[in-house]
């Protein structure tokens, strides 16, 4: 009699859960937790940094005390940033360009508008992520040891320093190929961050009866506008000053820097400073002196 064979359903079962991959078996969670870190820390950061960026429209010295604040962190800085920013994001970015790879769109047979903002919603995350790991190469405050620099300079990258910091902001963005970069790169953030809510509401079952989605929709729109008008306020303030300019910045920088270093609110740093001539050149006189000090005594130069 010949025997058929059957196999071990247990063993079936177990070699099939074998084979799914540790993100099948936890999607669940690290959907959410992709979704959430998307808006807290880094959509809250994005925020807080583009206010702060914007703040230069209400001149040098309220733009610099902020960087003075967020650099008095010293040492714990470079923590708060990887623990808060840089690992949040390349958690998001990279699972991100998988849920990209693995996804399937519909929207080339199916033109509504949520297939649309899905499509939308991919392409301006990788323009985002791309934009803002160029953004940490360029102007990216904290690295600022010497080997690093001696890498970075020649390519035009790494040249913001907190202690100067409207003066090589200024400088950095001169030109028509940087400006334009940053617009579209900010434009994009800023989708990627606005649409990202509606769908996180969705993801966590916040808006999903289609009445909840319209006014969602709205509150997104809404507030993606006003995030708008920040960011291109941010990339006018740095865009928009001349190379004069960003020499009388630098002497307004020069003042409060010596200002907060005889009051003990910062610390002797040659490295996060830019040396005078590479912004004022021969320019740099005696009456220059004079006039930024009296630009500077008529603004709050100490940190609160």
């Amino acid at each position: 009699m010949n025997t058929v064979f059957q196999p071990n359903s247990k063993n079936v079962s177990d070699a099939a859960v074998s084979e799914v991959s540790f993100f099948e078996k936890h999607e669940f969670a690290i959907r959410r937790i992709h979704s959430l870190l998307g808006l807290v820390p880094l959509g809250a950061y994005m925020c807080v940094h583009l206010a702060t960026n914007a703040s230069l429209l209400n001149g040098v010295a309220t733009f610099q005390r902020a960087v003075f604040l967020i650099h008095s962190l010293g040492s714990v800085l470079p923590l708060v940033e990887w623990g808060f920013i840089f690992l949040p994001l390349l958690f998001h970015a990279i699972l991100g360009v998988w849920i990209i790879y693995t996804g399937k769109t519909n929207s080339s047979q199916y033109r509504f508008t949520a297939n649309k903002r899905y499509t939308w919603q991919r392409w301006t995350g990788m323009i985002a992520f791309l934009f803002l790991m160029v953004h940490v190469l360029h102007l990216h405050g904290w690295f600022h040891a010497e080997p690093w620099l001696a890498l970075m300079e020649p390519l035009g990258l790494a040249g913001f320093k907190p202690y100067n910091a409207a003066s090589t902001l200024i400088m950095q963005m001169d030109g028509f190929i940087w400006p334009t970069f940053y617009l579209l790169g900010v434009l994009a953030t800023i989708y990627h961050l606005a649409n990202g809510i509606w769908t996180a509401g969705i993801t966590w079952g916040l808006w999903i009866s289609p009445q909840a989605q319209e006014r969602a929709t709205k509150l997104c729109v809404a507030f993606g506008l006003v995030l708008t008008v920040l960011g291109t306020g941010a990339w006018w303030a740095a865009v928009s000053p001349s190379v004069e300019e960003a020499k009388e910045a630098r002497m307004i920088e020069d003042e409060m820097y010596e200002a907060n270093l005889k009051g003990g609110l910062v610390y002797e740093n040659d490295e996060k400073r830019i040396p005078a001539d590479k912004v004022l050149g021969e320019s740099h006189d005696a009456s220059a002196d004079d006039e930024s000090q009296d630009s500077a005594d008529a603004q709050a130069m100490l940190l609160p």
